[in-house]
């Protein structure tokens, strides 16, 4: 186990050299943070106006006991998740595309990896709709779980199996045009026969995340102790930089697997890495 994580770090340097080849990588995590914050100030006063924001508000501060949620909180909250996982679908689905590019011998742009993904927005737009609708369900069924520790358990593993089954699903939308459902199987397919990989190359940029959002903030803290308000910002830009690098390293990653999955070779990456990284645990 301990030498597939280290195989997974070796490729998450790869995918830095990749990205360092194409620093506009960065903009896709960037201008996917900047549309989600549009999205959610435009909802947040939609949820004003309706009464949502303080039914929601007072229903999870109470544990659900408290103000009524109405069928028209739902299809809010329904329809901000269904957009807001359409903008981060759509921009990982650049980010993959442009990667995939640069893979593949090319110098890929921002705009040659949003012009990628255009012809298959409705099928984003479906997956999105799938992805949040099971989002959905499992967050009901956590919440009904409660303390029951076999439920929250069943559906943690449930969450987990949805995840990685589902790993390859962008990259199969945008590479090989098929619709939602059958993307859904393709990754389905691609992920039996790397399951022991997926599920510690998502451990391992997990500890990545964790290893970059520590650095970004040791800064912030230092400058908080002198200036509260300087250091929040300085927290704000540098932990968003963080996320925005290690989303971009992630994504080339994927894109990495996913070439190596349909047989398209290396690319960039150390072959024997790459096979290695693909033996079962």
């Amino acid at each position: 186990m301990f030498n597939t994580i280290g195989h997974t770090f070796s490729l998450v340097k790869t995918s830095w050299r990749v990205l360092m080849h194409d620093r506009e990588l960065l903009l896709f995590p960037v201008l996917s943070g900047v549309a989600l914050l549009g999205l959610i100030g435009v909802f947040f006063v939609i949820g004003m106006g309706t009464g949502t924001v303080a039914r929601l508000g007072a229903a999870a501060a109470s544990g659900g006991a408290g103000a009524a949620v109405t069928g028209v909180d739902g299809i809010v909250t329904f329809v901000f998740l269904v957009l807001a996982y359409t903008i981060a679908i759509t921009f990982n689905a650049a980010l993959i595309s442009a990667a995939l590019e640069r893979l593949r011998g090319g110098d890929p742009t921002v705009g040659s990896g949003l012009r990628a993904v255009l012809p298959h927005l409705p099928a984003i737009l479906g997956w999105a709709v799938i992805a949040a609708t099971v989002g959905m369900i499992l967050s009901a069924l956590r919440d009904r779980a409660n303390d029951n520790f076999m439920g929250r358990l069943a559906v943690s593993l449930v969450g987990g199996v949805w995840a990685y089954v589902t790993y390859f699903v962008v990259p199969v939308l945008v590479v090989e045009g098929l619709g939602p459902i059958a993307a859904i199987r393709q990754s389905s397919a691609l992920f039996s026969k790397t399951w022991g990989n997926q599920a510690v190359a998502g451990f391992g940029f997990g500890l990545v995340y964790l290893a970059a959002l520590g650095v970004a903030f040791l800064p912030a803290a230092a400058l908080y102790a002198a200036s509260p308000a300087l250091g929040i910002v300085v927290g704000v830009l540098t932990m968003s930089l963080a996320a925005a690098i290690v989303m971009a390293l992630e994504g080339i990653f994927k894109a990495a697997l996913y070439r190596y999955a349909r047989g398209e070779g290396a690319g960039m990456f150390d072959g024997d890495t790459l096979h290695d990284a693909y033996r079962a645990l």
